[in-house]
């Protein structure tokens, strides 16, 4: 079902003011984290809540309260630790940087090829 004029509109309204947003895409422009960070991050919450029962076990208030540190310390770590930014490997791999492949256009510009092409396709 197509869309109407208005419904048309209102779509490209929102598309430029996205694409006029510099904190969404320098969001958007990040990677993902590594794993091995969540691992990271998951070990030292199994160890925290292992010092949690020790303390527990020995009636050791502190070695509780250690214990939850340590895992409030790794459970942040994971959530807060900064991302690498997307750009970063497509500029070492390109030598230059000045060039940019098909694969490194930002997702909205591919969006909108798709889109003209289907439009002229007549799938739309």
């Amino acid at each position: 079902m197509p869309l109407s004029e208005y419904e048309q509109r209102v779509l490209e309204q929102l598309e430029r003011d996205l694409g006029s947003d510099p904190k969404l895409g320098s969001a958007m422009a990040r990677g993902s984290r590594p794993r091995g960070l969540y691992v990271w991050a998951g070990i030292g919450v199994v160890a925290g809540l292992g010092i949690v029962v020790t303390g527990a076990v020995t009636q050791m208030m502190i070695v509780g309260v250690a214990g939850f540190a340590v895992m409030l310390a790794a459970a942040m770590w994971a959530v807060l630790a900064p991302r690498p930014s997307a750009s970063a490997p497509a500029a070492k791999a390109s030598g230059s940087g000045t060039h940019r492949r098909k694969s490194d256009k930002g997702f909205m510009s591919r969006v909108e090829e798709r889109f003209d092409k289907r439009r002229e396709q007549g799938d739309l």
